[in-house]
């Protein structure tokens, strides 16, 4: 049987930057995504010629380090944003 406390459900603090976009501080990866996916929908953030694409905005910027990433990056840049509980 598959451990429950998997990477994606341990707790993590988040960088100040990542905490503004999320509103927490503490939070599971997989939290961590969707709400990131949350503040994306909200503020129409995805291109509209292509959704795989994110348009940063002043909160997202200081995250992604760029204007535009794709959903795949998103994922890769928010780690350096995590550390452990």
């Amino acid at each position: 049987m598959a451990k429950s406390n998997n990477a994606l459900q341990q707790p993590m603090t988040l960088s100040p930057e990542l905490a503004a976009v999320t509103g927490k501080s503490t939070m599971t990866r997989a939290e961590v995504v969707s709400g990131m996916w949350d503040y994306i929908k909200r503020n129409d953030l995805q291109n509209p010629e292509n959704k795989r694409e994110i348009m940063a905005d002043a909160k997202l910027k200081p995250i992604f380090g760029k204007d535009k990433v794709t959903m795949f990056e998103m994922n890769k840049l928010i780690s350096p944003h995590l550390s452990k509980a």
